[in-house]
């Protein structure tokens, strides 16, 4: 699990600047080459190279160099750990507010119960 964490904070780290997203969305489409990816961005080729390193680094992507051109795809499996996170997270969220809507359905009277002894608690 702690390997697991590390290649999520690698990911999320990589994820944060919008040129890397950016970067990931194209190859989320194809393999491109470092040319492409280099094409939509405003900065040096050197600049897009560290921004891929990142991205290698963090696992996301692989790249492979073929005479001259560098071409660069998405590790989907890798991802997909970022996507299972997001997903776990977002599935806790909705239980604990399901969990909320139940209680407050069953009990809509002791919110206004609980307000009105704060408020009349204040008053003393």
């Amino acid at each position: 699990m702690l390997n697991q964490s590390n290649q999520l904070d690698l990911m999320f780290q990589a994820l944060a600047d919008p040129a890397r997203r950016m970067m990931v969305n194209r190859l989320c489409h194809g393999p491109a080459s470092v040319s492409e990816l280099a094409g939509p961005l405003t900065m040096s080729l050197p600049s897009v190279m560290q921004h891929l390193q990142v991205l290698e680094l963090s696992g996301l992507v692989q790249s492979q160099k073929v005479g001259r051109v560098r071409t660069c795809t998405i590790d989907r499996e890798v991802l997909s750990l970022a996507e299972q996170w997001i997903s776990d997270r977002r599935a806790l969220w909705g239980r604990r507010l399901d969990a909320l809507g139940d209680y407050l359905a069953d009990n809509p009277e002791e919110p206004d119960t609980i307000q009105t002894e704060t408020s009349q608690g204040g008053e003393q």
